[in-house]
């Protein structure tokens, strides 16, 4: 899945980072789970301020978001601890949680660069459509991000873990995709 629904019902959004995601010996990753402004293979394009309410109302409430693996309930495999909108988007902190076995395998495929994805688990609050056709999110309700295998948002991806022609691949099916968005929205105008 790329895009679309998450077993629970939650829309889902995959995103693999170019900079900014950083994993550590202790099993600790950083990095931005969603980027303002950027069009994702979908046609929705977050935007800033979108997590503030949600991420207020976990806060006072005392509960976090969870680190899955794959969007599965079922497998937590980590700890986020630290979540904020800064300037750039959602960014994430956390850690790996070793105890468990899938939390031990998730890490040793991000540090092998074979998973190199990150993706975010929300329900939309309160969104637009633009003269492009683009999807505006302006309010999201932020229930998880998981680590997962396809991104949805090709500018994005680990440093030095993807391969090159794979990216050149995924680089011209996004712009491919977001030609023909622009096609059918002039052509739907008509």
């Amino acid at each position: 899945m790329i895009y679309g629904k998450a077993a629970s019902g939650l829309e889902v959004k995959f995103c693999r980072f170019e900079k900014g995601v950083a994993l550590d010996a202790a099993g600790v990753i950083s990095g931005y789970a969603s980027l303002f402004g950027a069009a994702d293979q979908g046609g929705d394009v977050v935007q800033k301020g979108a997590y503030s309410a949600s991420l207020a109302r976990l806060k006072a409430n005392k509960r976090g978001i969870k680190m899955l693996w794959q969007h599965d309930p079922a497998q937590p495999i980590g700890i986020w601890e630290d979540v904020h909108e800064d300037k750039n988007g959602l960014f994430v902190r956390g850690r790996f949680l070793g105890e468990v076995q899938k939390g031990q395998e998730a890490m040793a495929l991000v540090k092998a660069g074979a998973i190199d994805g990150l993706s975010i688990g929300y329900r939309t609050i309160r969104a637009e459509k633009d003269v492009k056709g683009l999807r505006l999110l302006h309010e999201l309700e932020l229930w998880e991000v998981s680590l997962v295998t396809f991104p949805m948002l090709p500018e994005a991806r680990v440093l030095g873990k993807a391969d090159a022609e794979a990216d050149g691949l995924v680089h011209d099916m996004a712009t491919a995709f977001a030609e023909a968005r622009t096609l059918l929205a002039d052509f739907n105008q008509r």
